[in-house]
């Protein structure tokens, strides 16, 4: 809600809160006054005109303080007569806050009042609810660090125990790969010294290098025939 009031032969728009400086009206720091010259009032959509002024219509300000303008230079010159003169003028003025803008039964203020109580409660439940939630968010964490540092101290134990079993297993494959090795060497050498006889035997025959002539075996002799009834 918000008024349009004329004083000291100026007008202006205010509203609850508002700090404005009007002419020099009577009345000490924190005093407070009834300004009745209130040609508009509008809240919201609904809007009243006064015809000059609204009627049950009033705005209560409190004095802030008294202050003076800023100077204003007045000079007067005349030419070709010598004649100049130079004055400034700083003007006294009321320092006025609108504390309440009323049309009939409606204030402004209470409006306001009611509106901050609001918005103080919503912003309070968003803190709380924002501080359970940090809290539900720290618990996680925390969880969360816990099962990392576990998992970690798990990963550790596990490597330290993963050398002395690798090198087993390395000992046992080098055993493993090493024994066919031996056995191949073994089984290659072995028909060599075997194959040199067996090879020079025919090549080098006793029969040739002694006579010329071949010897005959025991067993290559042709058997005796047995005597025979008719042969007696």
């Amino acid at each position: 809600m918000y008024a349009v009031i004329e004083t000291g032969g100026k007008q202006y728009r205010v509203e609850v809160g508002t700090e404005l400086e009007v002419e020099l009206l009577d009345g000490a720091p924190g005093d407070s006054i009834t300004l009745d010259r209130v040609l508009l009032v509008a809240d919201g959509d609904d809007s009243s005109i006064g015809r000059p002024v609204v009627a049950d219509a009033a705005v209560e300000a409190e004095v802030v303080r008294r202050d003076r303008g800023d100077k204003v230079i007045s000079f007067k010159y005349r030419p070709k007569a010598r004649r100049r003169v130079k004055k400034g003028h700083r003007q006294d003025v009321t320092v006025l806050r609108i504390t309440d803008v009323r049309l009939g039964g409606k204030s402004a203020a209470d409006a306001k009042r009611k509106a901050d109580a609001d918005a103080r409660s919503e912003r309070q439940r968003l803190e709380e609810a924002a501080a359970r939630q940090a809290a539900e968010d720290a618990a996680l964490a925390e969880k969360l660090a816990k099962a990392s540092a576990a998992k970690t101290s798990a990963a550790k134990t596990s490597s330290a125990k993963a050398p002395a079993k690798a090198t087993g297993k390395t000992a046992e494959k080098a055993d493993a790969k090493s024994a066919p090795k031996a056995t191949a060497s073994r089984s290659t050498t072995k028909p060599a010294a075997k194959s040199e006889p067996k090879k020079a035997e025919p090549k080098t025959p006793r029969a040739k290098t002694q006579s010329g002539a071949a010897d005959a075996k025991p067993s290559a002799a042709k058997p005796k025939p047995r005597a025979t009834k008719k042969d007696e």
